[in-house]
Protein backbone atom coordinates (compact mmCIF):
# COMPACT_ATOMS: atom_id res chain seq x y z
CA UNK A 1 0.00 0.00 0.00
CA UNK A 2 1.02 3.12 -0.90
CA UNK A 3 0.96 5.67 1.90
CA UNK A 4 1.22 9.16 1.20
CA UNK A 5 1.28 10.31 5.21
CA UNK A 6 5.07 10.99 5.12
CA UNK A 7 5.32 13.39 1.86
CA UNK A 8 3.91 16.77 1.53
CA UNK A 9 0.42 17.57 0.71
CA UNK A 10 -0.41 19.91 -2.13
CA UNK A 11 -3.94 20.80 -3.65
CA UNK A 12 -5.50 19.13 -6.49
CA UNK A 13 -8.00 21.32 -8.15
CA UNK A 14 -10.69 19.28 -10.03
CA UNK A 15 -11.85 21.01 -13.17
CA UNK A 16 -14.81 21.25 -11.92
CA UNK A 17 -14.27 24.24 -10.14
CA UNK A 18 -14.49 26.01 -13.44
CA UNK A 19 -18.24 26.19 -12.83
CA UNK A 20 -18.61 27.28 -9.52
CA UNK A 21 -15.73 30.10 -10.01
CA UNK A 22 -17.84 31.81 -13.34
CA UNK A 23 -18.03 29.53 -16.12
CA UNK A 24 -22.06 28.97 -15.49
CA UNK A 25 -22.05 32.79 -13.65
CA UNK A 26 -22.00 35.02 -17.03
CA UNK A 27 -25.63 34.67 -18.66
CA UNK A 28 -25.47 38.11 -20.11
CA UNK A 29 -24.12 38.49 -23.90
CA UNK A 30 -23.38 42.16 -23.17
CA UNK A 31 -21.33 40.96 -20.15
CA UNK A 32 -19.18 38.52 -21.86
CA UNK A 33 -18.77 41.01 -24.53
CA UNK A 34 -17.33 43.37 -22.03
CA UNK A 35 -14.73 40.95 -20.73
CA UNK A 36 -13.33 40.42 -24.02
CA UNK A 37 -13.49 44.40 -24.52
CA UNK A 38 -11.93 45.00 -21.18
CA UNK A 39 -9.04 42.44 -21.90
CA UNK A 40 -7.92 43.99 -24.54
CA UNK A 41 -8.05 47.44 -22.71
CA UNK A 42 -5.42 45.76 -20.20
CA UNK A 43 -3.75 44.36 -22.61
CA UNK A 44 -3.07 48.01 -23.94
CA UNK A 45 -4.62 47.44 -27.24
CA UNK A 46 -5.65 50.59 -29.15
CA UNK A 47 -8.20 48.79 -31.23
CA UNK A 48 -10.44 46.12 -30.80
CA UNK A 49 -12.96 44.97 -33.83
CA UNK A 50 -15.87 42.39 -33.04
CA UNK A 51 -17.47 41.08 -35.90
CA UNK A 52 -21.06 39.29 -35.13
CA UNK A 53 -22.57 36.85 -37.57
CA UNK A 54 -26.10 36.26 -36.49
CA UNK A 55 -26.61 33.55 -39.24
CA UNK A 56 -24.38 30.82 -37.98
CA UNK A 57 -24.28 32.11 -34.09
CA UNK A 58 -20.96 33.40 -33.98
CA UNK A 59 -18.79 36.43 -33.35
CA UNK A 60 -15.03 37.40 -33.45
CA UNK A 61 -13.20 39.88 -31.04
CA UNK A 62 -9.70 40.86 -32.10
CA UNK A 63 -7.37 43.48 -31.00
CA UNK A 64 -3.93 44.60 -31.40
CA UNK A 65 -3.03 44.51 -27.81
CA UNK A 66 0.53 42.84 -26.53
CA UNK A 67 -0.75 39.91 -27.18
CA UNK A 68 0.81 35.90 -25.58
CA UNK A 69 3.95 34.32 -26.26
CA UNK A 70 3.37 30.22 -25.37
CA UNK A 71 4.57 30.96 -21.80
CA UNK A 72 2.22 33.63 -21.10
CA UNK A 73 -1.00 31.59 -23.29
CA UNK A 74 -0.26 29.01 -20.63
CA UNK A 75 0.69 30.58 -17.56
CA UNK A 76 -1.97 33.58 -17.68
CA UNK A 77 -4.46 32.77 -19.61
CA UNK A 78 -5.33 29.42 -18.77
CA UNK A 79 -4.08 29.88 -15.16
CA UNK A 80 -7.79 30.53 -13.43
CA UNK A 81 -6.90 33.05 -10.57
CA UNK A 82 -3.98 34.80 -12.36
CA UNK A 83 -4.08 38.23 -11.40
CA UNK A 84 -2.47 41.16 -13.83
CA UNK A 85 -2.60 42.93 -10.16
CA UNK A 86 0.36 40.74 -8.67
CA UNK A 87 3.71 42.46 -7.09
CA UNK A 88 1.25 45.27 -6.41
CA UNK A 89 0.77 46.92 -9.65
CA UNK A 90 -2.65 48.58 -10.85
CA UNK A 91 -1.26 49.94 -14.43
CA UNK A 92 -0.93 48.73 -17.69
CA UNK A 93 2.88 50.15 -19.39
CA UNK A 94 0.89 52.15 -21.08
CA UNK A 95 -0.32 53.50 -17.68
CA UNK A 96 -4.01 52.44 -17.89
CA UNK A 97 -5.45 51.11 -14.92
CA UNK A 98 -6.09 47.31 -14.62
CA UNK A 99 -9.78 45.96 -15.20
CA UNK A 100 -9.54 42.78 -14.23
CA UNK A 101 -8.44 41.32 -10.79
CA UNK A 102 -9.32 38.24 -9.86
CA UNK A 103 -8.29 36.40 -13.33
CA UNK A 104 -11.68 34.65 -13.42
CA UNK A 105 -12.98 36.73 -16.00
CA UNK A 106 -11.97 34.91 -18.41
CA UNK A 107 -14.24 31.71 -17.65
CA UNK A 108 -17.50 34.33 -18.96
CA UNK A 109 -15.95 33.66 -22.52
CA UNK A 110 -16.81 29.84 -21.95
CA UNK A 111 -20.54 31.00 -20.69
CA UNK A 112 -22.65 32.19 -23.80
CA UNK A 113 -20.59 29.85 -26.50
CA UNK A 114 -20.15 25.48 -27.20
CA UNK A 115 -16.92 26.56 -28.55
CA UNK A 116 -14.14 29.02 -28.36
CA UNK A 117 -10.80 29.19 -30.29
CA UNK A 118 -7.87 31.50 -29.07
CA UNK A 119 -5.04 32.85 -31.35
CA UNK A 120 -2.46 35.22 -29.95
CA UNK A 121 0.95 36.64 -31.05
CA UNK A 122 3.59 38.86 -29.83
CA UNK A 123 6.10 40.59 -32.18
CA UNK A 124 8.58 38.40 -31.80
CA UNK A 125 6.30 35.13 -31.81
CA UNK A 126 3.99 33.26 -34.03
CA UNK A 127 0.69 32.76 -32.90
CA UNK A 128 -0.07 29.83 -30.32
CA UNK A 129 -3.37 29.20 -28.63
CA UNK A 130 -5.75 26.87 -27.95
CA UNK A 131 -9.51 25.35 -28.55
CA UNK A 132 -11.87 25.25 -25.71
CA UNK A 133 -14.73 23.07 -26.17
CA UNK A 134 -18.02 22.78 -23.57
CA UNK A 135 -19.20 19.36 -24.47
CA UNK A 136 -15.30 18.47 -23.88
CA UNK A 137 -14.53 19.98 -20.84
CA UNK A 138 -18.08 18.75 -19.86
CA UNK A 139 -16.74 15.65 -20.42
CA UNK A 140 -13.85 16.05 -19.02
CA UNK A 141 -15.14 17.47 -15.95
CA UNK A 142 -17.92 14.43 -15.80
CA UNK A 143 -14.66 11.87 -15.85
CA UNK A 144 -12.78 13.69 -13.22
CA UNK A 145 -9.62 14.88 -15.20
CA UNK A 146 -7.47 16.75 -13.24
CA UNK A 147 -6.34 20.40 -15.34
CA UNK A 148 -3.29 19.47 -16.03
CA UNK A 149 -5.18 15.84 -17.95
CA UNK A 150 -7.32 18.53 -19.92
CA UNK A 151 -5.01 19.21 -23.48
CA UNK A 152 -6.42 22.17 -25.46
CA UNK A 153 -6.58 21.08 -29.31
CA UNK A 154 -4.56 23.89 -31.48
CA UNK A 155 -6.99 25.77 -33.42
CA UNK A 156 -6.40 26.47 -37.45
CA UNK A 157 -5.48 29.36 -38.81
CA UNK A 158 -8.07 28.90 -41.52
CA UNK A 159 -10.78 29.20 -39.09
CA UNK A 160 -10.11 33.12 -38.60
CA UNK A 161 -10.13 33.83 -42.18
CA UNK A 162 -9.16 37.04 -43.27
CA UNK A 163 -8.64 38.57 -39.61
CA UNK A 164 -5.44 37.34 -39.60
CA UNK A 165 -4.60 39.23 -41.97
CA UNK A 166 -2.56 42.61 -41.52
CA UNK A 167 -2.41 41.53 -37.61
CA UNK A 168 1.09 42.24 -35.78
CA UNK A 169 -0.08 41.64 -32.41
CA UNK A 170 -2.68 40.77 -30.12
CA UNK A 171 -5.38 38.32 -29.30
CA UNK A 172 -7.87 37.00 -31.52
CA UNK A 173 -10.73 35.26 -30.04
CA UNK A 174 -13.71 33.24 -31.96
CA UNK A 175 -16.92 32.28 -30.52
CA UNK A 176 -19.57 29.52 -32.11
CA UNK A 177 -22.22 27.84 -31.25
CA UNK A 178 -24.11 30.92 -29.21
CA UNK A 179 -26.37 29.59 -26.71
CA UNK A 180 -30.20 31.07 -27.56
CA UNK A 181 -28.36 32.22 -31.30
CA UNK A 182 -27.30 36.60 -31.43
CA UNK A 183 -31.03 37.89 -30.70
CA UNK A 184 -29.49 41.43 -30.39
CA UNK A 185 -29.45 43.61 -33.43
CA UNK A 186 -25.83 45.41 -34.96
CA UNK A 187 -27.69 48.52 -34.08
CA UNK A 188 -29.02 47.71 -30.43
CA UNK A 189 -25.34 46.54 -30.05
CA UNK A 190 -23.60 49.78 -31.17
CA UNK A 191 -25.71 51.47 -28.88
CA UNK A 192 -25.10 49.43 -25.93
CA UNK A 193 -21.25 49.63 -26.22
CA UNK A 194 -21.37 53.28 -26.60
CA UNK A 195 -23.47 53.47 -23.84
CA UNK A 196 -21.85 51.02 -21.08
CA UNK A 197 -17.76 51.28 -22.03
CA UNK A 198 -16.51 54.38 -21.20
CA UNK A 199 -12.57 53.71 -21.68
CA UNK A 200 -11.91 56.36 -24.19
CA UNK A 201 -12.50 58.83 -20.85
CA UNK A 202 -9.37 57.50 -19.62
CA UNK A 203 -7.92 56.74 -22.92
CA UNK A 204 -9.03 58.68 -26.07
CA UNK A 205 -6.54 56.20 -28.07
CA UNK A 206 -8.74 53.48 -27.43
CA UNK A 207 -11.27 52.32 -30.22
CA UNK A 208 -13.67 49.61 -30.25
CA UNK A 209 -15.15 48.71 -34.24
CA UNK A 210 -18.25 46.78 -34.76
CA UNK A 211 -18.55 45.00 -38.03
CA UNK A 212 -16.41 47.65 -39.36
CA UNK A 213 -18.22 50.72 -38.32
CA UNK A 214 -16.63 52.58 -35.34
CA UNK A 215 -18.50 53.01 -32.14
CA UNK A 216 -19.13 56.50 -31.53
CA UNK A 217 -21.12 58.81 -29.56
CA UNK A 218 -23.26 59.14 -32.70
CA UNK A 219 -24.59 56.10 -31.74
CA UNK A 220 -26.44 57.96 -28.91
CA UNK A 221 -27.81 60.73 -30.62
CA UNK A 222 -31.39 59.27 -29.86
CA UNK A 223 -30.90 59.34 -26.07
CA UNK A 224 -29.42 62.61 -26.07
CA UNK A 225 -32.27 64.11 -29.06
CA UNK A 226 -34.88 62.41 -25.68
CA UNK A 227 -33.05 64.57 -23.08
CA UNK A 228 -34.51 67.41 -21.86
CA UNK A 229 -32.39 68.90 -17.95
CA UNK A 230 -29.08 67.55 -16.94
CA UNK A 231 -27.26 67.59 -13.58
CA UNK A 232 -23.44 67.95 -13.90
CA UNK A 233 -21.70 66.25 -11.05
CA UNK A 234 -18.55 68.15 -10.35
CA UNK A 235 -17.72 69.63 -13.70
CA UNK A 236 -17.21 66.11 -15.52
CA UNK A 237 -15.55 65.95 -19.02
CA UNK A 238 -17.55 64.08 -21.37
CA UNK A 239 -17.94 64.28 -24.94
CA UNK A 240 -21.21 63.06 -24.54
CA UNK A 241 -22.44 65.54 -21.93
CA UNK A 242 -19.98 68.46 -23.99
CA UNK A 243 -21.25 67.64 -27.94
CA UNK A 244 -23.61 65.60 -27.83
CA UNK A 245 -26.32 67.02 -25.21
CA UNK A 246 -26.18 70.51 -26.19
CA UNK A 247 -29.76 71.25 -27.16
CA UNK A 248 -31.09 71.82 -23.63
CA UNK A 249 -33.81 73.37 -21.89
CA UNK A 250 -32.56 73.44 -18.44
CA UNK A 251 -28.90 72.31 -16.80
CA UNK A 252 -27.09 72.80 -13.14
CA UNK A 253 -24.01 71.51 -11.98
CA UNK A 254 -23.40 70.11 -8.09
CA UNK A 255 -19.87 70.80 -7.16
CA UNK A 256 -19.00 68.48 -3.73
CA UNK A 257 -16.90 66.47 -1.93
CA UNK A 258 -15.14 63.98 -2.83
CA UNK A 259 -14.48 65.35 -6.48
CA UNK A 260 -13.32 61.84 -7.03
CA UNK A 261 -16.73 61.48 -7.64
CA UNK A 262 -17.66 62.62 -10.88
CA UNK A 263 -20.27 62.12 -14.02
CA UNK A 264 -23.62 62.84 -14.67
CA UNK A 265 -27.25 62.91 -14.29
CA UNK A 266 -29.97 63.35 -17.31
CA UNK A 267 -33.77 64.04 -17.37
CA UNK A 268 -35.55 62.58 -20.79
CA UNK A 269 -38.76 64.09 -22.18
CA UNK A 270 -41.14 61.50 -21.75
CA UNK A 271 -39.87 58.38 -19.52
CA UNK A 272 -40.69 56.20 -23.10
CA UNK A 273 -37.16 58.27 -23.94
CA UNK A 274 -35.17 55.66 -21.87
CA UNK A 275 -36.20 52.88 -24.03
CA UNK A 276 -33.44 51.19 -25.95
CA UNK A 277 -35.54 50.97 -29.43
CA UNK A 278 -37.09 47.37 -30.31
CA UNK A 279 -35.50 45.92 -27.02
CA UNK A 280 -37.21 45.60 -23.31
CA UNK A 281 -34.38 47.37 -21.82
CA UNK A 282 -34.20 50.72 -20.26
CA UNK A 283 -31.12 53.78 -19.83
CA UNK A 284 -30.31 53.76 -16.13
CA UNK A 285 -28.33 55.99 -13.61
CA UNK A 286 -24.99 53.37 -13.38
CA UNK A 287 -21.85 53.31 -11.97
CA UNK A 288 -19.19 52.70 -13.58
CA UNK A 289 -15.39 52.50 -12.02
CA UNK A 290 -12.24 53.06 -14.63
CA UNK A 291 -14.68 53.50 -17.62
CA UNK A 292 -16.75 50.18 -17.63
CA UNK A 293 -20.04 49.55 -16.27
CA UNK A 294 -19.93 48.02 -12.64
CA UNK A 295 -23.49 48.06 -11.40
CA UNK A 296 -26.40 49.12 -13.42
CA UNK A 297 -29.24 51.29 -11.93
CA UNK A 298 -27.71 52.11 -8.67
CA UNK A 299 -30.97 54.57 -7.77
CA UNK A 300 -32.18 50.50 -6.91
CA UNK A 301 -30.26 50.91 -3.82
CA UNK A 302 -31.89 54.27 -2.86
CA UNK A 303 -35.20 54.22 -4.11
CA UNK A 304 -37.38 57.23 -3.62
CA UNK A 305 -40.87 56.42 -5.06
CA UNK A 306 -41.17 59.72 -6.96
CA UNK A 307 -42.07 59.95 -10.18
CA UNK A 308 -38.92 61.29 -11.56
CA UNK A 309 -37.11 58.73 -11.25
CA UNK A 310 -38.59 56.87 -14.47
CA UNK A 311 -37.03 60.11 -16.25
CA UNK A 312 -33.62 59.94 -15.22
CA UNK A 313 -30.59 58.36 -16.71
CA UNK A 314 -26.99 58.96 -16.29
CA UNK A 315 -23.48 57.99 -15.63
CA UNK A 316 -21.45 58.02 -12.46
CA UNK A 317 -17.41 57.51 -12.77
CA UNK A 318 -16.11 56.81 -9.28
CA UNK A 319 -12.77 55.20 -9.61
CA UNK A 320 -11.81 54.96 -5.64
CA UNK A 321 -14.13 52.15 -5.85
CA UNK A 322 -11.17 50.22 -7.53
CA UNK A 323 -8.82 50.23 -4.64
CA UNK A 324 -6.93 47.63 -2.70
CA UNK A 325 -10.10 45.75 -1.45
CA UNK A 326 -12.27 44.31 -3.98
CA UNK A 327 -15.51 45.83 -3.87
CA UNK A 328 -16.61 43.90 -6.99
CA UNK A 329 -18.94 40.56 -6.91
CA UNK A 330 -17.61 37.26 -7.81
CA UNK A 331 -20.06 37.65 -10.90
CA UNK A 332 -17.84 40.85 -11.64
CA UNK A 333 -21.56 42.52 -12.46
CA UNK A 334 -21.93 44.50 -9.20
CA UNK A 335 -20.51 45.94 -6.14
CA UNK A 336 -20.84 44.22 -3.00
CA UNK A 337 -23.31 46.10 -0.95
CA UNK A 338 -21.71 46.81 2.08
CA UNK A 339 -18.09 48.09 0.66
CA UNK A 340 -17.78 51.70 2.72
CA UNK A 341 -16.79 53.50 -0.44
CA UNK A 342 -19.99 52.53 -2.44
CA UNK A 343 -22.03 53.25 0.57
CA UNK A 344 -20.27 56.54 0.76
CA UNK A 345 -21.28 56.77 -2.76
CA UNK A 346 -24.87 56.08 -2.08
CA UNK A 347 -25.55 58.59 0.93
CA UNK A 348 -23.97 61.46 -1.12
CA UNK A 349 -26.68 60.56 -3.60
CA UNK A 350 -29.38 60.03 -1.08
CA UNK A 351 -28.82 62.82 1.06
CA UNK A 352 -27.32 65.85 -1.36
CA UNK A 353 -28.05 65.35 -5.19
CA UNK A 354 -31.02 63.09 -5.57
CA UNK A 355 -33.24 66.16 -3.31
CA UNK A 356 -32.09 68.29 -5.27
CA UNK A 357 -32.35 67.13 -8.47
CA UNK A 358 -36.31 66.19 -7.62
CA UNK A 359 -37.01 69.37 -6.69
CA UNK A 360 -35.28 70.94 -9.74
CA UNK A 361 -37.14 68.37 -12.16
CA UNK A 362 -40.20 69.86 -10.65
CA UNK A 363 -39.07 73.34 -10.93
CA UNK A 364 -38.29 72.87 -14.15
CA UNK A 365 -41.34 71.00 -15.80
CA UNK A 366 -43.50 73.36 -14.69
CA UNK A 367 -41.63 76.24 -16.03
CA UNK A 368 -41.67 74.55 -18.99
CA UNK A 369 -45.42 73.79 -19.19
CA UNK A 370 -45.25 70.14 -18.49
CA UNK A 371 -46.61 67.80 -15.43
CA UNK A 372 -44.21 67.79 -13.00
CA UNK A 373 -43.86 66.09 -9.44
CA UNK A 374 -47.19 65.75 -7.82
CA UNK A 375 -45.73 64.82 -4.51
CA UNK A 376 -44.13 67.70 -4.34
CA UNK A 377 -45.02 70.44 -1.81
CA UNK A 378 -44.33 73.17 -4.00
CA UNK A 379 -47.89 73.77 -4.96
CA UNK A 380 -51.26 72.55 -3.26
CA UNK A 381 -53.16 69.76 -5.04
CA UNK A 382 -55.50 72.31 -6.64
CA UNK A 383 -52.70 74.26 -7.86
CA UNK A 384 -50.80 71.23 -9.13
CA UNK A 385 -54.43 69.84 -10.98
CA UNK A 386 -55.03 73.14 -12.46
CA UNK A 387 -51.53 73.73 -13.82
CA UNK A 388 -51.51 69.92 -15.23
CA UNK A 389 -54.76 71.44 -17.09
CA UNK A 390 -52.97 74.21 -18.85
CA UNK A 391 -50.22 72.01 -19.70
CA UNK A 392 -52.70 70.05 -21.83
CA UNK A 393 -54.65 72.44 -23.04
CA UNK A 394 -51.48 74.22 -24.57
CA UNK A 395 -49.72 71.95 -26.20
CA UNK A 396 -51.41 72.42 -29.30
CA UNK A 397 -49.78 76.04 -29.26
CA UNK A 398 -46.07 74.44 -28.86
CA UNK A 399 -44.36 74.59 -31.95
CA UNK A 400 -41.12 72.76 -33.22
CA UNK A 401 -38.25 74.31 -33.10
CA UNK A 402 -37.42 76.87 -35.82
CA UNK A 403 -41.09 77.40 -36.48
CA UNK A 404 -42.22 80.84 -37.11
CA UNK A 405 -42.99 83.02 -34.22
CA UNK A 406 -41.86 79.72 -31.47
CA UNK A 407 -40.38 81.85 -29.06
CA UNK A 408 -42.68 84.67 -29.01
CA UNK A 409 -45.64 82.28 -28.32
CA UNK A 410 -43.53 80.31 -25.77
CA UNK A 411 -42.93 83.44 -23.71
CA UNK A 412 -46.70 84.21 -23.70
CA UNK A 413 -47.80 80.89 -22.68
CA UNK A 414 -45.33 80.67 -19.94
CA UNK A 415 -46.13 84.24 -18.99
CA UNK A 416 -50.72 83.24 -19.10
CA UNK A 417 -49.40 80.10 -16.87
CA UNK A 418 -49.38 81.18 -13.27
CA UNK A 419 -53.31 83.04 -13.95
CA UNK A 420 -54.01 80.32 -15.40
CA UNK A 421 -53.48 78.03 -12.95
CA UNK A 422 -55.67 80.59 -10.58
CA UNK A 423 -58.43 80.63 -13.08
CA UNK A 424 -58.85 77.52 -13.67
CA UNK A 425 -59.23 76.36 -10.31
CA UNK A 426 -61.48 79.11 -9.35
CA UNK A 427 -63.74 78.71 -12.26
CA UNK A 428 -64.01 74.94 -10.92
CA UNK A 429 -64.79 75.87 -7.83
CA UNK A 430 -67.44 78.42 -8.94
CA UNK A 431 -69.02 75.43 -11.77
CA UNK A 432 -69.00 72.63 -8.40
CA UNK A 433 -70.18 75.50 -5.95
CA UNK A 434 -73.10 76.87 -7.76
CA UNK A 435 -74.16 73.30 -9.76
CA UNK A 436 -74.24 71.77 -5.99
CA UNK A 437 -76.55 75.00 -4.79
CA UNK A 438 -79.24 74.03 -7.86
CA UNK A 439 -78.86 70.43 -7.10
CA UNK A 440 -79.75 71.40 -3.40
CA UNK A 441 -82.79 73.98 -4.49
CA UNK A 442 -83.89 71.11 -6.77
CA UNK A 443 -83.92 68.51 -3.81
CA UNK A 444 -85.41 70.96 -1.90
CA UNK A 445 -88.21 71.64 -4.37
CA UNK A 446 -87.49 75.35 -2.87
CA UNK A 447 -89.94 77.63 -5.47
CA UNK A 448 -88.24 80.35 -7.32
CA UNK A 449 -89.36 83.79 -5.69
CA UNK A 450 -90.99 87.02 -8.21
CA UNK A 451 -87.47 87.83 -8.76
CA UNK A 452 -86.17 84.92 -9.44
CA UNK A 453 -88.75 84.57 -11.92
CA UNK A 454 -88.68 87.52 -13.89
CA UNK A 455 -84.83 87.03 -13.98
CA UNK A 456 -85.08 83.16 -15.56
CA UNK A 457 -87.38 84.79 -18.41
CA UNK A 458 -85.25 87.61 -18.76
CA UNK A 459 -82.40 85.21 -19.45
CA UNK A 460 -84.88 82.84 -21.25
CA UNK A 461 -85.20 86.01 -23.48
CA UNK A 462 -81.87 86.85 -24.08
CA UNK A 463 -80.28 83.49 -24.55
CA UNK A 464 -83.18 82.61 -27.86
CA UNK A 465 -82.36 85.83 -29.09
CA UNK A 466 -78.33 85.33 -29.26
CA UNK A 467 -79.39 82.06 -30.47
CA UNK A 468 -81.51 83.19 -33.59
CA UNK A 469 -78.60 86.69 -33.96
CA UNK A 470 -75.92 83.01 -34.28
CA UNK A 471 -78.00 81.11 -36.42
CA UNK A 472 -78.23 78.01 -33.75
CA UNK A 473 -80.99 75.62 -33.81
CA UNK A 474 -79.16 72.99 -30.77
CA UNK A 475 -80.18 72.97 -27.58
CA UNK A 476 -77.10 74.84 -25.32
CA UNK A 477 -77.99 73.53 -21.79
CA UNK A 478 -78.04 69.97 -20.97
CA UNK A 479 -80.99 70.28 -18.32
CA UNK A 480 -84.10 72.62 -19.26
CA UNK A 481 -84.39 73.63 -15.69
CA UNK A 482 -85.31 77.69 -14.40
CA UNK A 483 -82.11 77.19 -12.28
CA UNK A 484 -79.56 77.05 -14.73
CA UNK A 485 -80.02 80.46 -15.58
CA UNK A 486 -79.77 81.55 -11.96
CA UNK A 487 -76.05 82.95 -11.13
CA UNK A 488 -74.94 82.47 -7.43
CA UNK A 489 -76.49 85.55 -6.25
CA UNK A 490 -79.89 84.79 -7.12
CA UNK A 491 -79.33 80.90 -5.90
CA UNK A 492 -77.71 82.24 -2.90
CA UNK A 493 -81.14 84.61 -2.28
CA UNK A 494 -83.31 81.48 -2.03
CA UNK A 495 -81.63 79.60 0.23
CA UNK A 496 -79.97 81.75 2.73
CA UNK A 497 -82.17 84.67 2.19
CA UNK A 498 -83.70 84.59 5.68
CA UNK A 499 -80.23 84.71 7.36
CA UNK A 500 -79.60 88.14 5.20
CA UNK A 501 -82.84 89.46 6.92
CA UNK A 502 -81.74 88.82 10.32
CA UNK A 503 -78.05 90.49 9.69
CA UNK A 504 -76.21 87.24 9.80
CA UNK A 505 -73.09 86.28 8.14
CA UNK A 506 -75.03 84.45 5.11
CA UNK A 507 -74.46 83.04 0.77
CA UNK A 508 -76.09 85.88 -0.44
CA UNK A 509 -73.63 88.36 1.38
CA UNK A 510 -70.62 86.79 0.08
CA UNK A 511 -72.16 86.02 -3.91
CA UNK A 512 -72.29 90.00 -4.00
CA UNK A 513 -68.91 90.49 -2.90
CA UNK A 514 -67.74 87.11 -5.16
CA UNK A 515 -69.96 88.26 -8.38
CA UNK A 516 -67.82 90.77 -9.73
CA UNK A 517 -64.38 88.67 -9.49
CA UNK A 518 -66.43 85.34 -10.87
CA UNK A 519 -67.29 87.06 -13.60
CA UNK A 520 -63.94 88.25 -14.82
CA UNK A 521 -62.87 84.70 -13.86
CA UNK A 522 -65.90 82.97 -16.47
CA UNK A 523 -65.28 85.55 -18.93
CA UNK A 524 -61.04 84.62 -18.88
CA UNK A 525 -59.91 88.08 -17.45
CA UNK A 526 -56.86 88.33 -16.00
CA UNK A 527 -56.79 89.45 -12.31
CA UNK A 528 -54.99 91.79 -9.78
CA UNK A 529 -53.32 90.14 -7.15
CA UNK A 530 -55.29 92.14 -5.10
CA UNK A 531 -58.63 90.86 -6.30
CA UNK A 532 -57.08 87.36 -6.07
CA UNK A 533 -56.79 87.77 -2.52
CA UNK A 534 -60.02 88.88 -2.04
CA UNK A 535 -61.65 86.45 -4.79
CA UNK A 536 -59.75 83.47 -2.27
CA UNK A 537 -61.04 84.67 1.03
CA UNK A 538 -64.52 85.40 -0.11
CA UNK A 539 -64.45 81.98 -1.69
CA UNK A 540 -63.06 80.16 1.50
CA UNK A 541 -66.69 81.77 2.87
CA UNK A 542 -68.81 80.62 0.18
CA UNK A 543 -67.26 77.03 0.49
CA UNK A 544 -67.53 76.81 4.11
CA UNK A 545 -71.32 78.11 4.06
CA UNK A 546 -72.42 75.51 1.39
CA UNK A 547 -70.90 72.47 3.32
CA UNK A 548 -73.06 73.82 6.30
CA UNK A 549 -76.29 74.09 4.23
CA UNK A 550 -75.85 70.71 2.45
CA UNK A 551 -74.86 68.96 5.93
CA UNK A 552 -77.04 70.57 7.91
CA UNK A 553 -80.29 71.81 6.51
Amino acid sequence: MNDQSNKPFTFNISLSVLNHLGRNLYRNFITVLGEAISNAWDADANNVWIYIDRENHSFVIKDDGIGMSGTDFQNKFLKIGYSKRKGGASTSKKGRPFIGRKGIGKLALLSCASKISVISKKKTTSYVGGIIANAELDKAITNDLEAHDYLLKQPKLSVFGTYTEGHNTGTIIRFDGIHGGITNTVDYLKKIIALYFRFSLVDKKFNIFLNGDKITLEHLKSLADETQFLWDLNDIVDPYVNKQLTELDESRTFNFQPESIKGFIASVKKPSGLKIKSTDEKVSVDLFVNGRLREKDILKHIPTARIVESYLYGQIHFNELDGIKDSFTSSREGIVADDPNFRKLLNILKTNIIPNIISDWDEWRLKHNQDGDPDNLRMNKKERKSRELYTAVTEAFTFDKGSKNKTKVDRWVNELSGDAQYNFGSYAECFISENLIRKYIEEKTLPPSLEAAKIIAEMRDREQKSKDKGNVSIEIRELDSDLSYLSMTDLANLVDKKALGQGQACLPKDALEYKPMRDAVAHTALLTNAAKLKLTSVYENIKGRVIKILQHD
